[in-house]
């Protein structure tokens, strides 16, 4: 399924199994983690997997509860999936990496690198999930869905009734179209490969339960935002941020906001972009990732 991708399927046992995408790169490159949002998996990363392994070693891990990575009692929520990433960096990578965190998993990544700065060489923070600025506007969409995802017992049955009006593609169209401007920029065969991997979610039990169980950890980790703050002022690691000007999920004010805590990080603004600049402009991201990283000391590693 993901050799024309460039990537091999694996698994690692840290305290049950864990999936990730191995796109591969020599031994004595530099080390990358990708991490996915909200709903995603190592599918986000198809579009640029194999070119960011031509100058590091890539692999793209499914957190608890998403992709093919089963909760069994390590839980999906935020902080969970934190210590979840802090391992696999520890069992499976072996040594520091730079994270490259989509939304959920940019924030999942800023409490990695607070947490266990050593285990950090680099940030790039895609979109991330931040604490919302004061009047920022709030799509209509996103903001009734994550209402829906907040109540008990109505946030499962609103995704049951969803799947069951959508579809398995239908959904996946839907969800492009919330997080691209253009949803037809993605390359059609990454869609079908993400296609693929939700057929094959159906038969997940624990699916719908770890979405809405990030879902409201997502929401409550974000409202702490003073928390939050401290977290990402006490960030040693180098960072980027690339960040859509038409995003509808993280508002263009909400990374102002971020700016203002860190003003010393790199910041990149795509106009006519969405939520997932990876998936949309893959060759874009790829420029931007590799100019960054080219630009770091030789501990880090570079990208051409």
């Amino acid at each position: 399924m993901y050799e024309p991708f460039g990537g091999t399927s694996r698994w690692a046992d840290i305290d049950g199994p864990v999936h990730y995408l191995d796109f591969g790169g020599s031994p004595d490159t530099p080390s990358m983690v990708l991490v996915h949002g909200l709903g995603g998996s190592h599918a986000n990363w198809l579009a640029v997997g194999a070119d960011l392994a031509r100058s590091a070693r890539v692999l793209a891990v499914d957190l608890a509860g998403f992709g093919r990575t089963p909760p069994l009692g390590r839980g999906s929520t935020v902080a969970a999936n934190r210590k979840l990433l802090g391992r696999f960096i520890d069992a499976v990578v072996g040594e520091p990496a730079v994270l490259v965190g989509n939304s959920m998993g940019g924030s999942i990544s800023i409490l990695q690198a607070a947490a266990e700065p050593e285990a950090t060489s680099g940030l790039v923070l895609v979109a991330p999930a931040v604490p919302r600025a004061v009047l920022a506007p709030m799509d209509t969409t996103v903001a009734r869905n994550f209402a829906m995802h907040a109540i008990p017992g109505v946030g499962s049955a609103w995704l049951r009734r969803r799947f069951m009006r959508l579809g398995v593609e239908g959904m996946a169209r839907d969800t492009l179209e919330l997080c691209c401007v253009d949803a037809d920029r993605v390359r059609t065969e990454v869609f079908d490969a993400g296609v693929a991997l939700r057929r094959e979610q159906i038969a997940m039990p624990w699916l719908r339960q770890s979405f809405l169980d990030a879902s409201r950890s997502l929401m409550a980790t974000l409202l702490r935002s003073w928390a939050f703050d401290a977290q990402v002022e006490s960030i040693t690691a180098p960072t980027l941020v690339i960040y859509g000007a038409e995003d509808r999920l993280v508002p263009e004010a909400n990374i102002e906001r971020l700016r203002g805590v860190r003003p010393d990080w790199d910041y990149e603004l795509l106009r006519d972009v969405g939520h997932v600049p990876q998936l949309e402009v893959p060759e874009l991201f790829l420029d931007l990732v590799g100019a960054w990283l080219a630009r770091l000391p030789a501990a880090t590693g570079s990208a051409g």
